[in-house]
């Protein structure tokens, strides 16, 4: 036994003096041409379309970076940072083997692995060489560090790891770190300030002055302990820096459209040419400062109902540019102004029911088809799902006008249930929406209310499809050049389809029976609009698209906390309405040709039934597909009145009982004859009013319309026996008297306004 131990021992010695040759091999063997080139990283400037400058970079990936030289840099910055992180870097060869026994030691009496040793050179190692935090991955870094020290200066070896590292919030390198803490220079700096720098490189996410001044404070300390500990500084030199605050600045962006440049830097892989590249991006700097500045209105407004963040973005429909870019109030708020929502996924809600509607267009439906707002509830995976309106009541038979005008829930699941889940998340991810990564299980009939989690550019992207006739292009973020080919593109339906949702999303009277007469989505030039609110009022969502561009809004907290009762239209709807003005004065919303212009043609149908009108039904005109229009007469409409099919039967008893406020339009059908000559139009007598939750008092009015009157004469109006100067009536609670003249012919209603909000 003795005889063979001693034969095996000497075998280990071959196979360690092969290791250590191969790794004197490795440690001689010439660098990459990268690690021994002494200028600094090129890098980009970003300009908007018009050429102003937006950010600049030595980096691509979105951080601030300026490189600076070693000579030009602060003394003090150089002795803290080798004091502490490695004191030893001027007499180790790259690897320190006192640090590496001493926290070898530790980890053995710990049981864990207390401390890594990393020398200056092993961090250098690990930024430009990325090595997992494992044993094999620190022995990697081991032999980088040993070939680096070996074929580099120390004084360029300090000088990458001082430009390169990272210091939180962002910022690569001291530079970058002095400017956005204390608004200075790697040049310049107080011994405060070059200590609580050197203080971040353990944990630059965590103890960064913006994040937390206690840490910082903590972090400086103990760095000017180890300086005075080696001697190179005085007692009196440590007690001055800590009395100096950890952070002069308030860390504020010095660059324009933050989210959007840090999207573009993170989107460039490499930047041919010389030291600074200038690319001309999409953005329109002015409309970028206008709509910051209508996010930032919004959310100081909006605070006392819970809302704290805001976002917006805006794309031009024909050349897919992104104009304007805005992810959060304010970039440069410690906690969470760098959270993007124009690109992090939330629940958008009903903002995805055009979608739904659009492919139902494509399987023959019309905006005439009837669909039951009444209760049901669907058997499905996760158990029985019984959906429910936003105002808590159904409205029985609902055209797809109004059903999507109106943005009812029960009609839409009622579709989705009958077209598809698949169908529909197949619809949505040919218009972009590639957040929707799970099955159609997964997601369920909750699907055609907006349960999946989309991003603020997706919905834009989306809208922007309708828009240009049912066809999905990906956006660009570099200014339009003349000469450049077709991009990607996706049918994601029929033009004639995309034609009718535009024509329903900007139709007031469509948005009346669920919103009230006068909302934000209202605009003096053609646009289809649409809200949305996830559950709980987490997340408002509005967007309207032109025939010129599409503006997106978000309104909510990162947090996900709910708001007080701010739906879409009260919540991020006034946010759409400014942003959407205010591009509209830079970019020409344009105009959509006419519905019979792209092959749809008109027909009169009843409002009630979707069916051809006869004259005892009350008409409205609807446009239709070749092939689409109905056939068949109304046959509701009686000469006794109105015969309802069966399954609204019971809900129109409960609507002439007044249980259904919502429904008063109907109970007129059902139980009213439309008088002829001059008449007042709206409102109607019997009519009731509720307040809807959430929206605005000064959104609450109703107009006043009649018809019939005499040429040349004047209508007057008066509310309660006064008269009333106007056109709109502000909603008061309480029953009253409506009356209108015209020469010697007048009409009158009594409708009840309910004060429950």
């Amino acid at each position: 036994m003795s005889y063979r131990r001693q034969w095996r021992r000497p075998r280990l010695w071959p196979s360690l003096a092969l290791g250590l040759l191969a790794l004197a091999g490795w440690v001689m063997w010439p660098l990459p041409a990268g690690f021994r080139t002494d200028t600094a990283p090129s890098g980009v400037t970003l300009l908007d379309r018009h050429g102003l400058p937006l950010r600049s970079a030595r980096v691509v990936g979105g951080a601030r970076q300026q490189w600076v030289s070693i000579a030009d840099m602060d003394p003090d910055l150089l002795t803290a940072f080798v004091a502490a992180e490695d004191h030893r870097f001027y007499r180790h060869p790259g690897v320190d083997p006192l640090a590496l026994g001493r926290a070898l030691g530790s980890s053995v009496r710990s049981g864990r692995i207390v401390s890594g040793a990393s020398t200056i050179t092993m961090q250098l190692a690990r930024l430009v060489h990325p090595s997992g935090r494992t044993f094999a991955g620190k022995l990697i870094q081991m032999a980088w560090a040993l070939r680096l020290d070996r074929q580099l200066p120390k004084q360029v070896i300090l000088e990458r790891y001082l430009n390169l590292v990272p210091l939180g919030q962002s910022a690569v390198g001291v530079d970058a770190a002095a400017r956005l803490f204390f608004g200075a220079s790697a040049r310049s700096l107080s011994l405060g300030e070059a200590a609580t720098l050197a203080g971040l490189a353990g944990a630059p996410s965590r103890d960064n002055p913006l994040r937390s001044r206690a840490r910082a404070a903590e972090r400086r300390s103990v760095v000017l302990a180890r300086m005075a500990a080696s001697r190179v500084v005085s007692s009196a030199e440590v007690a001055a820096a800590t009395a100096e605050p950890v952070l002069r600045t308030t860390g504020e962006a010095r660059f324009e459209a933050p989210h959007f440049t840090s999207w573009v830097l993170s989107r460039l892989d490499s930047v041919p040419g010389v030291r600074t590249v200038p690319v001309r991006t999409s953005l329109d700097l002015p409309l970028q400062l206008a709509i910051e500045s209508e996010v930032r209105h919004t959310v100081e407004v909006m605070r006392d109902k819970g809302a704290e963040h805001a976002a917006a973005v805006v794309l031009d429909n024909q050349s897919g540019d992104i104009l304007a870019w805005v992810g959060s109030p304010d970039f440069s708020e410690p906690a969470s102004g760098q959270v993007d929502m124009v690109i992090s996924p939330r629940q958008p809600g009903s903002a995805l029911k055009p979608f739904l509607y659009g492919l139902a267009f494509d399987r023959g439906y019309t905006p005439a088809s009837v669909l039951p707002d009444l209760a049901a509830v669907y058997q499905t995976g996760t158990g029985p799902y019984a959906p429910r309106n936003y105002d808590r009541r159904f409205h029985g038979p609902t055209r797809i006008r109004e059903a999507l005008g109106s943005s009812f829930n029960v009609p839409a699941v009622e579709l989705a249930n009958r077209i598809g889940t698949p169908a529909l998340l197949g619809t949505l991810r040919r218009a972009g929406f590639a957040s929707l990564t799970h099955s159609a299980d997964h997601y369920g009939l909750g699907l055609a209310l907006g349960n999946g989690d989309v991003t603020l550019l997706e919905l834009a992207n989306g809208y922007r499809a309708i828009a240009l006739g049912g066809v999905w292009h990906p956006v660009r973020w570099r200014a339009s050049e003349a000469g450049e080919g077709p991009d990607a593109s996706e049918r994601v339906m029929s033009a004639g389809a995309a034609l009718q949702l535009l024509d329903i999303l900007a139709d007031p009277i469509a948005r009346i029976p669920g919103f009230g007469p006068s909302t934000p989505l209202e605009f003096p030039f053609p646009a289809a609009a649409k809200t949305g609110t996830s559950r709980h009022f987490t997340d408002n969502w509005a967007v309207a698209t032109t025939a010129g561009f599409t503006v997106a809004v978000w309104v909510g907290n990162f947090s996900g906390r709910p708001m007080e009762g701010v739906s879409g239209v009260s919540g991020a709807g006034p946010l759409l309405q400014r942003a959407v003005l205010v591009t509209a004065a830079r970019h020409p919303p344009g105009a959509w040709p006419t519905p019979g212009a792209h092959g749809l043609v008109a027909a009169t149908v009843c409002r009630l039934s979707g069916l051809l009108a006869t004259p005892r039904c009350p008409q409205a005109t609807e446009w239709f597909r070749a092939g689409t229009a109905p056939e068949s007469g109304c046959d509701w409409h009686t000469g006794e009145g109105v015969v309802l099919p069966v399954e609204y039967r019971a809900w129109a008893a409960q609507a002439r009982e007044g249980n259904a406020v919502a429904a008063a339009g109907l109970v007129r059908v059902i139980t009213g004859q439309a008088p002829q000559g001059f008449r007042i139009a709206y409102p109607q007598s019997g009519d009731r009013y509720r307040f809807v939750p959430g929206v605005e008092l000064a959104y609450a009015t109703i107009g006043l319309r009649s018809l019939g009157a005499p040429r040349r004469s004047t209508v007057r109006w008066f509310v309660d026996g006064h008269a009333y100067r106007g056109t709109r009536w502000s909603l008061v609670p309480g029953r009253h008297v409506i009356r209108a003249e015209a020469g010697h012919l007048a009409d009158q209603v009594t409708i009840d306004v309910v004060s429950e909000r």
